[in-house]
């Protein structure tokens, strides 16, 4: 069971963690894989190393995992929202009490530090805390009609949600899609990436140990081929996705044949906006973080940095300075500040970006290359040193894609206006930031920058009170924040009449 792989954890050192226990969780329990066929191997990034298989489900198995969400959201949408939220606290709970044993587990399947990784399960905890406040909480109105009559509006529950997830933050993803589902009275079957498969079933068990229903949060592993599956069952109400542009697409061309709701949180190629009056010091800090957080593979990081140019040479000093210093290595030391790419093809395409870039005109200020570490265990990891790119035009490939690694990209601009129209001038729209101590200026821009979030003086900060989600081709929908309970829930109208029919007939 899951408890003894996190029993593991406190003695468990990169390199030397193995993993068999079953991925699949459905009926209150992992779930061993009926075929063995089509096995993916999972990685740990930082060695290299096959650390488990991957079997995905088939259409029977998603079928299975559906129909026992389904009777777990019959019951579970028939209890008070009080009565929720007690069992949603004791799971965060749980969570917090073992935040270094899941964040350990996390870090060897996903490469990411650990000091990233205690955040990361934090963040968790507290969403399933801040909507186990909302559930007590969820209220329609009562509307007068004349003649005594009057109307009544009901929230009430989709029914069986699926949430897909990106292998940037596996379990913090798992509870941001599944922490509002269940605290509107729904039921959630989740799909992990292929790639990070191992922790979104420790989530389940934790909820099934703090009191949910048998099936209430189902875990199916998988693919493509499994995402379709989920996309299509006749008995799914909401698919709420998070990865990229083209797989969205898709998600959302396959849940429309079932007209299903759709959340999609896409990627970014976000504009970070550095003016000459800002506080440079926090400049640079607020580059780095917009960067460089989870070896840059985060969909709403600021990799277009826009820096006035009469401070660009100190800006550009200082920022390569830092950038270089960053510790890269082994992800479970306290001392490591960056860990390793999720896969050798991520960090061969992230690679080739920093290639072509050269080609197109850039200038590598630093890094850009990979990073072999002195440890021998580490010798097959996925490593690359941070990467600050010069001499930037807003035509370059490095400057339009989503690259999705440690790569920093830095154009320099003269006004505001310019470089507004510049920021805009992409098909993306999750994120923004801007650095400037003019409040008007600072407020001005953010109106006029057009993404989910703008981040003043400030980057990548992601309270669980805050909505988050995008523009244009970086998605719809929101997770996080009070609004989201209106996207895993609908509204009933109950209109009655008091007096006596009034009919034309």
């Amino acid at each position: 069971m899951a408890q003894s792989i996190l029993d593991t954890m406190p003695g468990a050192a990169t390199g030397t963690v193995l993993i068999s226990d079953p991925l699949n969780f459905w009926g209150g329990k992992r779930v061993k894989p009926r075929q063995q066929t089509n096995a993916e191997p999972v990685f740990e990034p930082a060695t290299g190393r096959v650390i488990c298989q991957m079997i995905p489900c088939g259409a029977e198995e998603v079928d299975e995992a559906i129909k026992s969400a389904h009777a777990a959201y019959l019951q579970w949408s028939k209890l008070a929202g009080m009565e929720r939220a007690r069992v949603m606290l004791e799971a965060a709970r749980i969570i917090r009490e073992r935040r270094e044993k899941i964040a350990k587990l996390e870090v060897i399947n996903n490469g990411k530090s650990i000091t990233e990784a205690l955040v990361d399960i934090d963040v968790a905890w507290q969403c399933i805390e801040y909507y186990a406040g909302l559930a007590g909480t969820l209220a329609g109105q009562h509307i007068q009609l004349p003649g005594g009559s009057f109307a009544y509006t009901r929230r009430e529950p989709l029914g069986v949600c699926v949430g897909i997830g990106a292998w940037n933050y596996p379990f913090q993803i798992a509870s941001w899609k599944s922490a509002p589902a269940l605290a509107c009275g729904n039921a959630m079957v989740f799909k992990p990436s292929p790639m990070t498969p191992v922790t979104a079933v420790i989530l389940a068990e934790i909820y099934k140990e703090a009191g949910v229903p048998d099936g209430l949060f189902c875990v199916v592993q998988g693919g493509a081929d499994t995402g379709t599956l989920l996309c299509h069952h006749p008995t799914v109400a909401k698919v709420s996705f998070t990865g990229s542009v083209p797989t969205g697409k898709k998600v959302m061309e396959m849940s429309a044949k079932g007209v299903k709701q759709v959340t999609l949180e896409l990627g970014g190629k976000s504009p970070l906006l550095i003016f000459k009056d800002c506080e440079l010091e926090n400049a640079v800090k607020g580059a780095l973080m917009a960067n460089f957080l989870t070896q840059g593979q985060v969909c709403c990081n600021g990799t277009r940095v826009y820096v006035q140019r009469e401070i660009m040479p100190q800006f550009l000093e200082e920022v390569v300075k830092r950038t270089k210093a960053i510790p890269v290595g082994d992800p479970l030391l306290d001392g490591t500040r960056m860990g390793a790419l999720i896969s050798k093809p991520q960090l061969e395409k992230v690679l080739g970006f920093v290639n072509q870039a050269k080609k197109e005109g850039a200038k590598v200020l630093c890094g850009g290359e990979p990073i072999v570490p002195s440890d021998p265990k580490l010798k097959g990891g996925y490593f690359m040193a941070p990467c600050v790119l010069d001499n930037c035009r807003d035509d370059m490939t490095c400057v339009k894609e989503e690259i999705f690694g440690p790569v920093m990209s830095v154009l320099p601009f003269d006004t505001e206006e310019e470089v507004i129209g510049r920021a805009n001038d992409t098909t993306f729209g999750l994120a923004s930031g801007v650095f400037t101590r003019d409040i008007s200026r600072a407020h001005r821009v953010a109106g006029n920058l057009e993404a989910g979030t703008c981040f003043i003086n400030n980057y990548n900060i992601s309270p669980v009170e805050v909505p988050f989600g995008g523009y244009k081709m970086s998605g719809f929908g929101r997770e996080n924040g009070q609004v989201t309970i209106e996207y895993y829930s609908q509204l009933k109208t109950v209109v009655v009449e008091m007096g006596d029919v009034d009919s034309l007939f």
